[in-house]
């Protein structure tokens, strides 16, 4: 490292808390898949901020729609009407086929307030008094206090007790287990489409059909977190789309905020989200006007539909690509549109040994659960940058 590389790291180190471990990269500037450090060097993003920068960096539409409302309000918080909020609702609930949006900030914002909605409709709609809600193994949707409770993570959860009850977890992808766990008290089924932390667990494809159907059933609400997966991420604006399920309430966050805030919402139809009155929950930022404009453009370029096609076609390149490096260094590749979870021989090291080593040949990825790498980058980028970033990856296994 270079001595301004190593002097930022190094004051990072000593007044920011050290709650991640990111790779020895100083960005100072991006624009679409490129991100460029303080030494001016460039590497491609293949994380895209965990799907936080589907639509690139610095994406033209976006950016501008920013400019343009920073010149005229940002912030009035709810205790006033705003001119963007009711535009971006109308139009995200219609992206989702709904009636309702409840808008936030972070996804872990809106994974918390979409347990408080289910427990409230569980409450009001249901009769339940001793709510439960059934969850996956493995999952990751955050790391609140309550979150981190049904979390199989313990990293994430060591040390930060007493945890919050009324969760109840079962295999991913084993609807058997899920249909023998829930009870007359659960009022949610809460789940990734396809589980992203865990490595790009793509579930049995009758999997999601049949937790709608047993929800519906059993009248419990399906719950789909798709704050990674979501926004055109998997090659469908929804990754709950490759199933043709339709859940009662939508999770979304990240990408919704076009890479330039935070911005995160949970969409329902009026019968859920009606249960909410005034006071009982809120954000003093949540569907604030920039975040609404910005959302606004947002899913005005996921109506049409240009971002789910690119990430269907490049996605099947990438997979092509990364599938070809099976028994050469690749134990498996996982994953559906422009999102691989590629799991490493351990031969060639740590997951987070070979990121080091691609990010030194100009290639940004992030590893977990030890041995498996990330791929999600920008849906912007071509297939020649595609090729490119796996053949540093291919020089990388060859060592």
């Amino acid at each position: 490292m270079t001595s301004r590389t190593q002097e930022t790291i190094e004051l990072d180190a000593r007044h920011v808390a050290h709650n991640y471990s990111p790779l020895p990269v100083v960005a100072a500037s991006a624009e679409g898949v490129w991100i460029t450090d303080v030494e001016g060097r460039r590497y491609l993003d293949c994380l895209a901020a965990y799907s936080a920068v589907n639509f690139g960096h610095r994406n033209p539409e976006v950016t501008a729609t920013a400019h343009a409302q920073l010149d005229a309000v940002t912030l009035v918080s709810r205790a006033f009407h705003s001119d963007r909020l009711a535009p971006f609702c109308a139009a995200l609930a219609e992206l989702c086929g709904k009636d309702m949006v409840l808008p936030m900030n972070s996804g872990a914002e809106a994974v918390e307030s979409g347990i408080k909605v289910a427990r409230k409709w569980g409450t009001d709609v249901k009769g339940v008094r001793d709510s439960n809600i059934v969850v996956a193994q493995n999952n990751f949707h955050g790391r609140t206090t309550t979150i981190i409770s049904f979390s199989d993570d313990e990293t994430a959860r060591r040390g930060f007790g007493p945890y919050t009850p009324g969760f109840r977890s079962v295999p991913f992808g084993d609807a058997d287990a899920l249909a023998r766990t829930i009870d007359e008290n659960t009022v949610a089924v809460l789940l990734e489409p396809i589980q992203g932390e865990a490595g790009i667990i793509v579930p049995p494809d009758g999997y999601l059909p049949r937790v709608r159907a047993l929800c519906t059933e059993r009248n419990v609400l399906m719950i789909a977190d798709e704050i990674q997966s979501g926004l055109a991420r998997t090659g469908r604006t929804f990754a709950c789309d490759h199933w043709g399920v339709v859940p009662d309430i939508y999770l979304l966050g990240k990408a919704l905020g076009g890479g330039v805030m935070p911005l995160s919402a949970v969409v329902a139809d009026r019968h859920i989200l009606g249960v909410l009155h005034p006071g009982e929950h809120g954000s003093t930022f949540g569907g604030n006007p920039l975040a609404a404009a910005i959302g606004s453009t947002v899913v005005a370029m996921l109506a049409r539909g240009e971002f789910q096609e690119r990430s269907t076609e490049l996605g099947e390149h990438l997979h092509r690509r990364l599938g070809n490096l099976i028994g050469h260094g690749v134990l498996a590749v996982r994953g559906k549109g422009l999102w691989a979870g590629v799991d490493i021989d351990p031969v060639h090291g740590t997951g987070k040994e070979v990121s080091l080593r691609l990010a030194e040949r100009g290639v940004l990825v992030k590893d977990t659960h030890g041995s498996t790498l990330r791929f999600a980058p920008p849906l912007v980028i071509t297939a020649d940058e595609i090729d490119w970033a796996v053949d540093r990856f291919v020089e990388v296994l060859r060592g």
